[in-house]
């Protein structure tokens, strides 16, 4: 089968300037203190708990991302979600919805589709609506809130069309970045067409299966370079707040109120781990405080203002993208957290 491979070629650099293995060598020393100091214990449990959680997500993120960098021609993403048109982000809310990735398992594969061509509005879109909307999560929800778990999904799909929205119009204004990887498709294009005759000129040899895994390893070691770190400073610093910052905490100044709301805003930002994993905590909130409002507000808080997640797009899409992203979102599921806690 032809394919692309175009993975982000960059100057090899010592083993000693590579920020991923920096970072995790840091995690790996005060780890290693831990049983020295008894201080630092708590953040080696808690950095444990994280990495047992979301140790899969990271990996499946990056082996499909490295899938697409290698077998998906850069014309079928930009044939598919550059177009400038509303489908296109609809398009990219229903591709993150049946992504079975929690945020952090995503953010290696929204920038391999900004890799790929899709629009900055389509990536962020995608990244909206895959970690709190995705099918997997729905039906967890749904065991912890019942039917009023329809009220979080609804409002998170809303949140990111609208998203998607308003970053087309800022991209028509010139007010973000846009995606210098989109290549333009010839008109007639068919995708069907393409994989058909691919298919038909693709032949299974011992040499092509070896071709295939060593592109799709180049792809996915390309890709972590990329994210890999800025993942990790999101683990670690989650690890210190969840080691630290007791969870009574949460509990007390969690009400149903606005400022309960704000309050479960701030601690969202520094906590989001994993949405299958803080998915039980946000039921917890709520049991603790009856207030569904703020579980939803402490579910998507922690994608639209996580660091890990602004820092990636500021890094490799677009340091205006990245500015957008909490000014248009956080509004929105301040919103939606204030309605939900009025009706129900």
């Amino acid at each position: 089968m032809e394919h692309e491979h175009q993975c982000c070629k960059s100057k090899s650099k010592p083993w000693y300037r590579n920020k991923a293995l920096i970072i995790s060598a840091i995690l790996a020393l005060l780890s290693g203190l831990s049983y020295f100091v008894p201080l630092l214990e708590p953040f080696r449990k808690s950095l444990c708990m994280y990495f047992s959680r979301i140790w899969w997500a990271i990996l499946l993120g990056l082996l499909l991302g490295g899938v697409i960098d290698y077998f998906v021609p850069r014309e079928y993403i930009s044939s598919t979600l550059s177009k400038k048109s509303k489908r296109t982000i609809l398009y990219s809310v229903i591709l993150g919805f049946f992504m079975s990735a929690c945020s952090h398992g995503i953010l290696a594969l929204s920038i391999e589709l900004h890799k790929k061509g899709a629009s900055n509005p389509a990536v962020v879109a995608f990244l909206l609506a895959s970690p709190w909307a995705n099918l997997p999560l729905t039906i967890m929800l749904l065991g912890f809130f019942g039917f009023k778990a329809l009220y979080i999904i609804t409002a998170a799909i809303l949140i990111a069309i609208t998203t998607g929205f308003i970053y087309q119009f800022l991209e028509q204004k010139n007010l973000i970045e846009t995606n210098s990887n989109t290549v333009t498709v010839k008109q007639g294009f068919s995708i069907k067409d393409d994989i058909l005759r691919r298919i038909k000129g693709y032949k299974i040899t011992r040499l092509s299966v070896l071709d295939g895994l060593k592109g799709v390893a180049s792809g996915s070691v390309s890709l972590g370079d990329m994210v890999l770190w800025w993942i990790l400073i999101g683990i670690g610093l989650a690890s210190l707040a969840g080691a630290y910052i007791p969870q009574a905490v949460f509990q007390r100044f969690m009400g149903p109120t606005f400022l309960g709301l704000l309050v479960t805003l701030v601690f969202a930002t520094v906590l989001e781990v994993c949405s299958e994993g803080t998915a039980p905590l946000a039921f917890e909130i709520y049991r603790q405080t009856a207030a569904i409002g703020n579980s939803f507000v402490f579910l998507m808080a922690g994608v639209v203002t996580d660091y890990t997640e602004i820092g990636l797009l500021w890094h490799n899409v677009g340091r205006r993208v990245a500015i957008w992203l909490p000014i248009i979102t956080v509004p929105q599921v301040v919103f939606f957290g204030v309605i939900a806690n009025i009706i129900f």
